[in-house]
């Protein structure tokens, strides 16, 4: 409450005005509701003032549970009166940027906290993933009357595209790779590369012979020991919460090791694949979110282009999708389908046998659904052309249509038929984040009212308050430096000086592996290094502990293999400690500034 109290005084005066009762308020709230109104109330009313931005107007139906004084809700109405009119509720003509930006700090500033939820919730959350496995169900027998142009949707965007990969697959280039996460089967670490367990799926298209053994005679020795599961006895999924908001927990998939090693492989084939395609590469391309970024704050200034976001994404994306895509490339179709897992535990309840394709967790979750939105999405854009649309016209839309995993930008005058194809495929657009009649946008964590950014700093954990408190530390050195370049420097000085009660906090450059204030005005420097040659400042410096997992022999050997750069391993210690840090600490050491 004190860090909210300071940053509504910092905001007040931003749009000078009265902040005092707006305090109260929010205090008798939380006094009798606790930290949920901060994080799950306050909340849902940032996300009814971003429509009534899209939409021009306050409805009567939006900010439940708050008071109103004329046209607009009582909180934040200081604010309020600079964006619409007070007795109205209409958007004024002159609305304020600081204004509107201030709103969605002050309620959407907590909104992100990773806190573990109620067990309520969690079950919600458990019971809404097995639902919508069932919607998933009744989705895929409206899909095969819409077999057809969806084919010839695949055909025009992705045939060169699948044909190389198709290419690449069949002539066994595909090179496996393990990744630092956890699996299904519970290997970690090092101990992934002496895997003993394979599936009969997987050995039809990627044999263990040559992709689980680093030598012949590893081969010899080793292969009777290997176990190979049968589709009805594989490992399946594993499908667990971890936390993410008060609100609602994050549901990911935990994949068998199996599975997830030759999915990295198929994955990597897929990226080379995109990248060197001109309409692939324009439309779905994720190594960079910046593309999708500049196209909302386009959207925002000149009303051209609207931004779509899909609510539980990759769970409805359907196998019958992806099979039906992939289906005249065999190669492709056979490596995707022989990684994917067909059943998953479900949090300890039961074993169910999938509908969608993967959940968030498979390597090829990302990449399958943004080609299968992509799609879905150009079926709208031709519906609305009223005619079949052809190379040329998707080229003329490359930088008006863009595919971020759920975060999707059309142009306006597509919208209506682009969402009608969409939920016609079994998705759902999420209508609290998806914006298109307005001046505002959101796309990929930014957002924009008339092309000024609008974007806010969130506060992702709990305030530290001792020093053992190495992970909240680190989270909130990063949300003041946030603060500070987002020109709230009041409160980005009462956070860091909050901090600073537990350990030092010298100025660094952003470069630095201090933890430290970035300033504007420079770095400190406490000294200089005579044997590195250059300055040093003393200060906390994060230190990571690995687990140990101890690697040698044929598994040693095929680490090695694996390796993609010709340099050598950047941790000299890779074959004793590997996998997820175990623990995070800070450490005073001297350290370079910049």
């Amino acid at each position: 409450m004190d860090l909210f109290q300071q940053i509504l005084s910092e905001m007040g005066e931003w749009c000078h005005t009265s902040t005092q009762r707006d305090f109260k308020t929010v205090s008798l709230r939380v006094e009798g509701e606790g930290l949920s109104f901060l994080t799950i109330t306050l909340s849902n009313f940032g996300k009814d003032f971003e429509k009534s931005l899209d939409q021009g107007f306050v409805a009567h139906d939006q900010f439940k549970g708050f008071a109103f004084t004329g046209g607009l809700p009582r909180l934040f109405g200081g604010f309020l009166e600079l964006v619409f009119d007070r007795n109205s509720g209409v958007l004024r003509e002159d609305a304020s940027v600081d204004a509107i930006q201030c709103v969605r700090q002050l309620t959407l500033m907590f909104a992100k906290m990773a806190i573990e939820c109620s067990p309520a919730r969690r079950e919600a959350a458990i019971d809404k993933y097995l639902s919508c496995e069932l919607e998933v169900k009744k989705a895929d027998l409206a899909f095969e009357s819409l077999h057809e142009e969806f084919d010839a949707m695949v055909s025009l965007l992705w045939s060169d595209m699948f044909a190389d990969i198709d290419r690449e697959i069949y002539e066994g280039n595909v090179i496996p790779k393990h990744g630092p996460g956890a699996t299904a089967d519970r290997l970690k670490g090092n101990q992934k590369f002496n895997q003993s367990s394979w599936t009969s799926r997987l050995e039809e298209v990627f044999p263990a012979g040559e992709n689980l053994f680093a030598s012949y005679h590893q081969y010899i020795d080793d292969y009777d020991r290997l176990v190979f599961h049968e589709p009805g006895a594989e490992v399946p999924v594993r499908v667990i919460t971890v936390p993410k908001t008060l609100k609602t927990p994050r549901i990911i998939a935990i994949e068998p090791t199996a599975m997830q090693y030759m999915q990295q492989g198929v994955l990597e084939i897929f990226e080379k694949a995109m990248r060197g395609h001109d309409i692939p590469r324009n439309l779905i391309d994720y190594s960079s979110q910046v593309p999708n970024q500049d196209m909302a704050r386009r959207g925002s200034l000149d009303g051209s282009l609207a931004t779509l976001d899909l609510s539980e994404a990759s769970d409805r994306v359907s196998n019958q999708h992806v099979r039906r895509m992939l289906r005249n490339f065999p190669s492709f179709a056979a490596a995707v389908d022989a990684t994917r897992s067909r059943k998953a535990d479900v949090d300890g309840r039961r074993t169910i046998r999938l509908s969608k394709f993967a959940s968030m967790g498979s390597a090829l979750c990302f990449p399958m659904e943004a080609v299968v939105f992509a799609t879905v999405v150009f079926i709208g854009i031709q519906k609305g052309l009223g005619r079949r649309i052809t190379k040329r016209d998707v080229k003329s839309l490359m930088g008006s249509v863009r595919v971020y995993g759920d975060d999707i930008v059309v142009p306006v005058e597509f919208v209506s038929s682009v969402v009608g194809s969409l939920e016609a495929f079994g998705f759902k657009v999420n209508s609290n984040k998806s914006f298109w009649t307005g001046k505002f946008r959101e796309s990929c964590g930014k957002e924009y009212w008339s092309g000024d950014d609008v974007s806010i700093v969130k506060l992702r954990t709990m305030l530290p308050t001792q020093r053992k408190q190495a992970s909240e530390i680190i989270s909130t050195v990063a949300f003041a430096n946030l603060l500070y370049k987002h020109g709230l420097w009041k409160t980005a000085a009462y956070v860091f000086d909050l901090v600073e009660r537990i350990i030092p906090l010298p100025r660094v450059a952003e470069t630095s592996s201090a933890l430290g204030r970035h300033s504007f005005i420079g770095y400190d420097t406490d000294g200089w290094d005579s044997n590195l040659q250059r300055p040093f400042v003393k200060g906390m410096a994060v230190k990571v502990k690995l687990p140990e997992s101890n690697l040698d022999g044929y598994g040693a050997l095929m680490k090695a293999f694996l390796k993609r750069s010709d340099l050598p391993f950047a941790d000299r210690n890779h074959l004793l400690l590997a996998g997820r840090p175990v623990s995070v600490d800070i450490k005073y050491r001297r350290i370079c500034p910049f």
